[in-house]
Parts: C-alpha cells; sequence; structure tokens
C-alpha cells in the first residue's frame, strides 16, 4: 500500500508541475556548478549542482523566458514553451568581455572608491527594497572528508569506516530542507520547515535553516565567529582596499560594475574577492569572496567562500538574492573536511507590512512528519537535482541505517565494544546494550586520584546505569561513587538518582544521598588537580574540606518559556576535618596551613562544629526574548543577545542541631553578553544577596566568593572569579554585591598592531568589584591576552591583574587553560 501510494502521489506530481531541466557547460563542455537559473520577471530560481545539472518546476504552461547567470560568464537567455512534460533544455555558456573604461588610463584616479562611495551611500536605501518578504527557501549541505587517518594520538579511528571508501574519503553529511520563511529586517524571523533529510537518519532533522544562511551585505557586519566587515559597510575604507576590473552589460542593459575587493591588512575579518554592483542603483549584482580561518580566529578552518547571485525584476524594480553558496576547507589532527551549503531563495513576496502577531519567540517550527517524507514527495519539491553521489550516499546510507537499526548488527557491535581488557580497571569500562538503549559503567581511578592534605592520596571510583528514550528524548541515570582517603583511612559513598523527563520543559528530578567531602564554597574554585600541583610543588593546600552526610532531592522545569523554575530540600549533617597529610615533592622548611579557612595557623581549633541542618530553596531564570526551535523531538532554546538575563534565588535553614544555624538567604542576578558590532564582545555579571536571622549561622553556610591563589584558572568562568581574592578572605553572613565586566576586542585592536598582529590573539579587560560590611570594596583591574597558543591550537590566555581595597593590594600574572573548568 505505501509504494503504491507513493507512485501515485508521484504521478499526481507530473501532472500538476511542468518541469525544464538539463545541463550547463562551459564552452569547452565542462559542466558549471552552480549557476544562478531564474524565469524573467518572476521569483522563480534554481541553481545547478556541482555536475551542472539543474532542474526548474512551473506550475503553470505557457512561454518562459529563462535566464542562466554565472559571474565571469555573458547571462544566456531561452525562451521556452512549456507543456505538461518535462523538456530538456541544454545550455552553453560563454565567458563575458569585461570592458574596461577609458577613465582608468588616469593613473591617479581609481573609479572602484566612487562607485563603492554610492554603494554605501545607497547601501540603506536598496536593503530597503527587500526589509519585508515571504519566500520560499531551500538549503542542502554536505561535509566531505579526504584521506581519513587510521588514528589520531595513538587512538583508533573507526567511527566512519562503513561510510568512506577505500582511500578513507567520502561523504561523512548530507541533509536538506525545504522550508516557507517570513522575515523583517534586520532579524525578525518565522520559519516553517516543511521537510527535511538526513541521510542515514529517518528521523533526522537537518540543522539548515534560513537564519544560518541569512548573511546580509548591506548590514555593516557579517555574523560568522567573529563580526565580518561587509566591503561596503559604513566604515569599509578603513579595511579594505578596491580595484576596478571593469564593466558589462546585463540581459536588462544595465551596467555591471566588478570591483576587485582585498583587504588592508590580513590579519583582520575582511574579505577578498570579487564585489559586483549595478549602476546607477548601485545595488548588488554578485557577491563572490573568501575569508581565511586566521582572519576569523576559527583555528581549524582553512578558508570559507561565500557566493550570491542577486537577479532584477523589470515589474518590481528589485534586485533580489536567489542563490547564495557556502564553500570551507577545514582540518586539524590530520582530519581534512571540505563542506558545501547550497540556498535557493524563490517566490518572493514583498508585502508592506505584517500583521502584529506575526513574529513570536517561536522561530523555527517543524511541520507534523517533516522528516519523514517519501522520496517521491522530495522529487517533485527539490528545486536542485541530486548529483550520482548525493544519490549513492542516501541510497548506501539508507541500506546501512536499516541495517545498524538491527538487533543483530548492534549485538555485534557491542559484542566488540564490551570486550573487557586488563587496563580497564584503572581506565573505566563500559558495557552497552544498544539495541535497548542502555548501557553500564564503570570509572577507573586513573583520572579521579588527586592529593589534599584532609585526605592525602585519594583515589574514586564509580558504577552507573543509564537508559535513554529517543523517541521521547527522556533519560534516566542511576549512579554511585566510592571515595578512598588513604592518609585518613576512610571510605565514603553517594549515590543518585536523575531522570529528565522530556525535551519539550525540560523538567527533571534528581535525588542524591551520601557521605561526601565537599570544599567550603559550593562552586569549587580551586579543582583537584590545580590543588594536587600546587600542595605537592609548592605546599599551598588551598582546598579546605568538610564532611557532609545528607539527602537530599531537586526537581526542576521550565514553566513558560524563558522562565526556568528549581526547587530543592536537603538535609544533612555537617562535620569539621583535620589535616591527615604533609606529604610534597619538594624539600621546604614550609608548612602546610590548617583546614581552618579562618584560621590558617590554628591547627587545633575547627572552623564550625558538627550540626545537622534542612535546606529548602527556590530559584529562578528568566531569559527576556528568549527565541526558540519547536520539532517533534522537543523544543530548543536559542540565546538572545539584545536582552539579559535575571535570576533569582530563596534558601532558608530550619530544623537545625541548634537555632542558632537558622537563616534565610535572599540571592538575585543578573548576566548579559552582548556583542559590539566588529569590536569585541562585552560580558557583564551582577550579583546581590542578604542574609537574615544568621548572625551565628556555621561558616559553612556563609556565602563564598570565587578566589583565586594559584595563578591557573580555566574555562569561560573569568566574570564569576576575583583572580587575585584569598578563597575565602570575603566571605560573609549578611549582604553582599559583587560585579565582574570584561571586554574582549576580538581581534578589533590586536589586530591592528604591527608584529604583534601575528599572534592572532585578542585583547581581554576586565574590571571586578566586591563590596561586603564593614570592608572596603574590593576591586580588581585586569588586561589579557585571548586566543594563545601554536598554529590551529588555541587553548591559552594570559591576564596581568592589579587588586586594590583601601589602596594597592598586589599584582598577579594568571595563565589560563581553556580545557580547564575550574570553578562552576
Amino acid at each position: 500500500m505505501k509504494k503504491i501510494t507513493s507512485i501515485l502521489f508521484l504521478l499526481f506530481s507530473i501532472l500538476s508541475f511542468s518541469q525544464i531541466k538539463g545541463t550547463v557547460t562551459d564552452s569547452n563542455g565542462k559542466p558549471m556548478s552552480f549557476v544562478n537559473i531564474y524565469v524573467k520577471d518572476t521569483y522563480i530560481s534554481t541553481t545547478s549542482n556541482e555536475e551542472g545539472k539543474y532542474e526548474l518546476n512551473l506550475k503553470t504552461t505557457g512561454s518562459y523566458v529563462i535566464l542562466y547567470q554565472y559571474l565571469g560568464y555573458k547571462t544566456e537567455k531561452k525562451v521556452v514553451e512549456i507543456e505538461k512534460i518535462a523538456q530538456t533544455v541544454d545550455v552553453t555558456l560563454v565567458e563575458e568581455e569585461i570592458k574596461l573604461n577609458e577613465v582608468v588610463i588616469n593613473p591617479n584616479v581609481n573609479p572602484a572608491i566612487e562607485i563603492i562611495k554610492n554603494a554605501i551611500a545607497n547601501r540603506k536605501e536598496n536593503s530597503k527594497l527587500t526589509e519585508k518578504y515571504n519566500a520560499d527557501f531551500y538549503s542542502r549541505g554536505i561535509f566531505r572528508v579526504k584521506n581519513l587517518p587510521k588514528t589520531i594520538l595513538g587512538q583508533k579511528l573507526d567511527f566512519f569506516d562503513e561510510v568512506i571508501d577505500s582511500t578513507r574519503s567520502g561523504i561523512l553529511y548530507l541533509s536538506e530542507t525545504v522550508s516557507k520563511i517570513t522575515f523583517q529586517k534586520p532579524d525578525k524571523l518565522k520559519e516553517t520547515i516543511i521537510a527535511s533529510k538526513v541521510s542515514g537518519n529517518d528521523n533526522g532533522f537537518s540543522f539548515n535553516n534560513a537564519a544560518q544562511a541569512n548573511f546580509d551585505f548591506y548590514e555593516n557586519y557579517l555574523d560568522f565567529d567573529v563580526k565580518v566587515i561587509s566591503p561596503i559597510a559604513d566604515n569599509a575604507f578603513n579595511y579594505y582596499k578596491y580595484k576596478f576590473e571593469g564593466s558589462f552589460a546585463d540581459e536588462n542593459n544595465k551596467v555591471i560594475n566588478k570591483i576587485k575587493v582585498t583587504p588592508k591588512r590580513t590579519s583582520e575579518p575582511a574579505m577578498e574577492g570579487y564585489l559586483y554592483i549595478v549602476d546607477e542603483s548601485y545595488a548588488i549584482y554578485a557577491v563572490d569572496l573568501s575569508i581565511t580561518g586566521s582572519q576569523m580566529q576559527n583555528p581549524a578552518l582553512n578558508k570559507l567562500t561565500l557566493k550570491q547571485n542577486y537577479s532584477f525584476n523589470t515589474k518590481t524594480k528589485i534586485w533580489t538574492k536567489n542563490t547564495q553558496t557556502i564553500d570551507f576547507e577545514a582540518g586539524m589532527l590530520g582530519i581534512n573536511i571540505n563542506g558545501t551549503f547550497t540556498h535557493v531563495f524563490s517566490n518572493f513576496e514583498f508585502p508592506q507590512k505584517f500583521e502584529k502577531k506575526t513574529f513570536t519567540a517561536e522561530v523555527l517550527k517543524f511541520e507534523e512528519n517533516a522528516n519523514k517524507k517519501e522520496d517521491a514527495f522530495w522529487e517533485t519539491i527539490r528545486p536542485v537535482p541530486l548529483t550520482v553521489e548525493e544519490s549513492t550516499d542516501y541510497t548506501k546510507k539508507d541500506i546501512l541505517q536499516t541495517k545498524k537499526k538491527s538487533e543483530k548488527y548492534l549485538d555485534s557491535i557491542d559484542g566488540k565494544r564490551n570486550k573487557f581488557k586488563f587496563t580497564d580497571i584503572i581506565t573505566g569500562y563500559s558495557y552497552s546494550n544498544s539495541f535497548k538503549k542502555w548501557s553500564l559503567n564503570y570509572d577507573g581511578p586513573l583520572l579521579s586520584t588527586s592529593f589534599n592534605t584532609v585526605q592525602g592520596w585519594k583515589t574514586q571510583i564509580g558504577f552507573s546505569f543509564n537508559k535513554r528514550d529517543e523517541e521521547k528524548r527522556s533519560f534516566t541515570r542511576i549512579a554511585t561513587k566510592l571515595d578512598y582517603g588513604f592518609s585518613e583511612n576512610q571510605l565514603r559513598a553517594t549515590g543518585m538518582f536523575y531522570h529528565k523527563f522530556n525535551n519539550t520543559n525540560d523538567s527533571y528530578i534528581n535525588i542524591s544521598g551520601g557521605s561526601a567531602v565537599n570544599q567550603f564554597n559550593s562552586s569549587n574554585p580551586i579543582s583537584n588537580s590545580v590543588n594536587s600541583i600546587s600542595s605537592l610543588f609548592f605546599k599551598n593546600n588551598f582546598m579546605k574540606l568538610y564532611e557532609k552526610n545528607f539527602v537530599s532531592a531537586n526537581f526542576g522545569r521550565e514553566v513558560v518559556n524563558g522562565l526556568n523554575l528549581n526547587v530543592g530540600l536537603e538535609y544533612s549533617e555537617r562535620k569539621p576535618l583535620w589535616n591527615n597529610s604533609d606529604q610534597s615533592s619538594v624539600k621546604t622548611s614550609d608548612v602546610y596551613s590548617s583546614n581552618n579557612p579562618l584560621a590558617p595557623f590554628d591547627f587545633i581549633t575547627p572552623a564550625f562544629e558538627k550540626y545537622n541542618l534542612m535546606k529548602a530553596s527556590v530559584n529562578t531564570r528568566i531569559k527576556f526574548g528568549q527565541k526558540y526551535w519547536t520539532r517533534p523531538d522537543g523544543k530548543f532554546n536559542i540565546g538572545n543577545e539584545k536582552s539579559p538575563t535575571l535570576y533569582f534565588g530563596y534558601e532558608k535553614g530550619f530544623s537545625a542541631s541548634e537555632k542558632k544555624y537558622e537563616y534565610d538567604f535572599l540571592s538575585g542576578r543578573i548576566t548579559h553578553d552582548l556583542s559590539i558590532g566588529n569590536k569585541g564582545d562585552m560580558k557583564l555579571n551582577l550579583k546581590a544577596g542578604k542574609f537574615f536571622n544568621a548572625e551565628n549561622i556555621a561558616f559553612v553556610d556563609y556565602k563564598h566568593f570565587n578566589g583565586n591563589q594559584t595563578h591557573i584558572t580555566g574555562g569561560d568562568g573569568y566574570t564569576n572569579v576575583f583572580n587575585n581574592l584569598p578563597y575565602y578572605k570575603a566571605s560573609t553572613n549578611d549582604s553582599f554585591l559583587e560585579f565582574h565586566a570584561e571586554h574582549n576586542d576580538k581581534g578589533y585592536i590586536m589586530n591592528k598592531i604591527p608584529l604583534l598582529n601575528k599572534l592572532g590573539s585578542q585583547l581581554v579587560l576586565g574590571f571586578h568589584n566586591l563590596s561586603v560590611p564593614d570592608r572596603k570594596p574590593y576591586q580588581e583591574f585586569s588586561i589579557g591576552l585571548d586566543n594563545l597558543g601554536f598554529g590551529k591550537f588555541r587553548m591559552f590566555r594570559v591576564d596581568y591583574v592589579r587588586s586594590y581595597q583601601n589602596g594597592y593590594q598586589g599584582d598577579a600574572v594568571i595563565f589560563g587553560l581553556k580545557f580547564l573548568n575550574i570553578v562552576e
């Protein structure tokens, strides 16, 4: 029945649509890919594929003028009479004769300057013509690998062995989407995905969408990894050199000027190539520009090329972008990948205005069964025909997917992966049942062994059970950890149960309990590895610990879009701990400090007395202006840099072993990450809080601030830490105000400084302030360089920090490692 339905659907589609198809070649008979093909004075368009083949679907019969446009070649015009049968129209394009204006003979005059000045002056007016539109959108993405190595850093690389050929080359990823879009400049978008297809995944959703294809040269910046300056931006002459290379007339006898675009400095985010500008209106006719990964500060990327073609409608007098391609080459660790995104915009409508509720927080949604469309449907709706390579990939991966879903295949794969090796005792081991979607995991002690002065050398092993439901996007985890301190001669154990109910509102429940050694600051400001080095080599045991025997439960979910709620309840017994080891790797007369953060030289008095406490907490997060995608398998939230994120929390300590340990605590926080054009990114983090009835609470329950005394930091937590503040110097049980600000120039300044621009680094400026009662405000000023490293490996950062508190306090040099997550 399914096959009969598909045949009937295909037959109906053939009767409903008339098709023009063919091949575009050059004068030497070589196929021409990505030729812009459209019906004159309409918004019906397509492009040729990599084999030069094209298809143009028309809904009515009649006489059509078809135009074939490709940069550097004369536009070809074909008049085609369409009947209810497919017609083949092959086309040969010949090279364009670019004429150089006579004015060029004057070496003191550069006509490109005047053309670009006019293009900049008319930029907003030309942009306004397409500021509101409805359109059909098609996107295809393909990633290929070439000569994939068999191993990387000694590890076997066999993930793709079944999809690559004997030369270890082939297609890694292939996907398509067809959607309808409603857009209003600069960034209001509503997109409905009609069809989505991923090779080898019949339940997959392509990540191709119109928002990621929105590269508008009429805007000042193009949003890649950094803000890339448009060649017709207001400040374009600060970044580009221009050369007039000639002009030609298009099919409407409009003069098209060819301008060569070159960056003034190759270290800056500026593109190189050709820009085609229409005379008189100074609208964009076409774009063919490239940029390197180093210019975009993306070390994995070698080169990216962006091409756009525009067509003119003599009825509406509007130039519209109808085809776009993005080609890229990337490589790292011997893995070389290249890919192409093909985008086709068609059937434009330009309304005067949209209804008020046209644009909502939901910017993208998938129609029901969008990822279940039959091949017959794709044959009628796909504007760019598949190449032989792409068709073969779909067929091969469909067969492979059926094989991979079978219980026999999954059991055979598990059989290989589940083999136990003797070294797994220390490295870890996993046993999986892929068909039933569950796994058992053992975490070995190799990477979880460390040193602290309370436990001495301590090691940890863990066991967990994980099960997932791919249809509901739910997840369950049951786990336990065993922690043994050799100097303490004590074993502690914790256990947890976690369940994520769905992927729509991200509701979850987490129940845990046991006995654990915790840092006084629950944010864990110093990692086990950094503390081990600091202690053993420098006798600086900055980590201060206590024991918590507890049981807790947490529940969280998104209540409405942008508003998340988390509630928690915990009962615990807190016990002080003492140093049990003075081991070190260096011979020195220095002694370790005590485990009491309030009295580092008092080895007898604990920081607090043993006590019990019940804690309840309610925390909310509000993301203003949060946008989201809706898919059948869940809701996916998108950040919004125009609006801040707010956090509010209330925590109550009650039912304590003594009344003095009970308290109330209110807290709030505002974070905002915003882009300042091509001048960099700004991060802001403001925190405030107030304790009530907390005069005699235990030091454990104080508000502790993320200090740093190791000169090492990591991750992206720079706006959540004071890098020259002792860990527990400013802890409070009263009120506090904490502020962090950091600006990363993304190379805006560093790219302009001779010699230093060779580093490819980013200048980072920071300011940090902490205010608590009865103390002068503490402040830090910092200046640093980010994106440091060697070649493609850019994972280091260095900062100089100066601190003040009622006058100068001290200096520090901080080394940042991006792969470390030191502060939570």
